[in-house]
């Protein structure tokens, strides 16, 4: 799928308009949820939410009290580790009171992020009891609506049966359908998560497509192309399932559409020692790994990107395959920089719940798109969820 750059920007702006066919996944809100709340989103619209942010230094400071809660379904409260032996590491800090009453009067869920030391609880099931224990009573005092689970990954067969088995235990414990169940899910390890059997258990899968960039490859990467690039020179460093396209494709073999939510990152990479889109970072060579290792930063969207798109040198470019930008510098010295923009937001979402038929996206996380003031990303994902155009006469977007 080839375009030039005006034909991309035509059709991500567009697509609302076009008669495309699109699958619809049945929406997670009744009739009447919709209508108290008129301006929630069409599709499942999931918001990881980084109990940290708060204490960012202003202007980027982000808090229960700067949510849109109007604009997401359910919030991912992320999130409190646990040990091997079941007990709660809970961060100072993370209870924020007025977290959950807000969420709950804009008829927004908040799920709890829960992680930590999977591999030792492994090899001491006999604390599972302790850790559901632990986790009932930390849920129901603060009213949370279920569970999410990060395990960044199962690698072995035996993890593969024991996150089947705690899953299950969880479930148990957190029966259906007073409370939500999900983890998150690499693409390019599919199968350590069982999905055939797991989807029996919980609600959702969140499909983590991103992170394909980032210190631990040896080319400029594109973080999360919405479409495989044919022309990137090492696709083993991101494949298989590197784009939405491909990642949908393979749980859509062991899941139903109404199960997925399709990841959306609202931050990004910028390669400090390279110039192009796919160069070669040139410390690979001597890197212990072989890649391009700390010569990579992590930039969020609205504190870092933003500022720098067209401005102090830098250049938007935008990859007319993967349709995602990338910056480059104007002068051509070394910068690259791998985000997503209001566009390709909008085009990733539109993509997902109506010509995918997923049952919905997720972003990680709401603080990176927070800019002091306003939420471009959100604020696209938002608005392809109910099929409004991205911008209107009134408010051109920046060219």
């Amino acid at each position: 799928m080839a375009l030039n750059r005006n034909s991309y920007l035509a059709l991500a702006l567009s697509l609302p308009l076009l008669a495309i066919p699109v699958v619809r996944a049945q929406s997670p809100e009744t009739e009447a949820e919709r209508s108290h709340f008129p301006e929630r989103p069409a599709k499942r619209l999931v918001a990881d939410y980084n109990s940290g942010s708060q204490f960012l230094p202003p202007p980027f400071t982000y808090s229960a009290a700067n949510i849109p809660y109007e604009k997401i379904t359910h919030i991912i409260h992320a999130g409190v580790p646990f040990d091997a032996n079941g007990n709660l590491q809970v961060p100072g800090g993370f209870i924020e009171p007025e977290l959950i009453p807000r969420a709950h009067r804009a008829g927004t869920k908040v799920n709890l992020l829960i992680g930590g030391d999977v591999p030792g609880l492994e090899a001491n099931p006999s604390a599972i009891p302790a850790l559901l224990k632990n986790l009932k009573a930390f849920v129901t005092k603060n009213d949370y609506d279920g569970l999410d689970l990060d395990w960044e990954y199962p690698q072995t067969p035996q993890d593969t049966a024991f996150l089947l088995t705690l899953m299950t235990d969880i479930r148990k414990e957190f029966p259906s359908p007073r409370y939500t169940l999900s983890i998150d899910a690499a693409p390019w390890t599919e199968s350590s998560y069982d999905v055939p059997h797991l989807k029996k258990v919980i609600d959702w899968f969140n499909i983590m497509t991103y992170d394909c960039a980032g210190p631990w490859t040896a080319h400029a990467q594109l973080n999360s192309p919405i479409f495989w690039d044919p022309s990137n020179p090492a696709p083993e460093e991101c494949e298989p399932g590197a784009s939405d396209q491909e990642s949908a494709a393979i749980f859509l073999a062991d899941a139903p559409a109404s199960q997925l939510n399709q990841g959306t990152p609202f931050y990004g990479y910028e390669y400090t020692n390279v110039n192009a889109l796919f160069a070669l970072c040139p410390n690979a060579a001597t890197t212990d790994d072989g890649d391009c290792d700390d010569t990579v930063l992590t930039v969020s969207y609205g504190s870092d990107i933003k500022p720098l798109i067209n401005k102090k040198g830098w250049v938007r470019h935008y990859d007319e395959k993967a349709f995602v930008p990338y910056l480059l510098k104007k002068d051509g010295s070394n910068g690259f920089i791998t985000y997503d923009d209001p566009i390709s937001t909008y085009t990733r979402t539109l993509y997902t719940d109506y010509v995918q038929g997923l049952g919905g996206t997720f972003l990680w996380v709401l603080d990176a798109d927070y800019d002091g003031h306003s939420q471009d990303l959100l604020d696209a994902m938002h608005k392809a969820t109910r099929l409004q155009p991205l911008y209107d006469k009134d408010h051109p977007h920046e060219r």
